[in-house]
């Protein structure tokens, strides 16, 4: 256990989080994701039991957001929902990331579904939670930690 260290963020979140470069990829999938598949031998680390929010949540606690990218956070789009309308889980991600790093909602892409399996297939680590609702999948893009 380390001190100050939120005790979700398992020691191979850890190692793979701080092995990500600026510029990178995480995804944070639902429990219903095919992330073995879309992983093509990437890490997938799965943290079940617990939601989208807490798990982005735990991750945003030792993750800083690029700077540099126009929309550094993102969520997968619910296809059967107009464009603009989010589920409870979308709107608790689009929240926690405009708290905890300051984003406006417009710097939180809305991406439709299949895109998003590309952006996932370009990540370079997938974190599976146990969210249990449809389309409860985000990505965030790695920034630097300036001295």
């Amino acid at each position: 256990m380390l001190k100050g260290i939120d005790p979700l963020l398992t020691p191979e979140l850890l190692k793979h989080l701080c092995a990500m470069g600026h510029g990178e990829w995480v995804a944070v999938v639902d429990a219903n994701f095919t992330a073995d598949w879309l992983a093509a031998g990437k890490p997938v680390v799965r943290l079940p039991g617990h939601s989208l929010e807490r798990v982005a949540q735990a991750v945003l606690s030792v993750f800083p957001l690029a700077v540099d990218v126009a929309q550094p956070a993102g969520y997968m789009q619910h296809s059967g929902l107009p464009a603009g309308q989010t589920t409870e889980a979308q709107a608790a991600f689009v929240r926690l990331v405009g708290q905890a790093e300051g984003l406006a909602p417009a710097q939180v892409e809305a991406i439709e579904r299949y895109a998003f399996y590309d952006r996932v297939r370009a990540a370079s680590l997938i974190v599976q939670s146990g969210e249990a609702t449809a389309f409860g999948n985000a990505i965030l893009c790695k920034g630097v930690i300036l001295p």
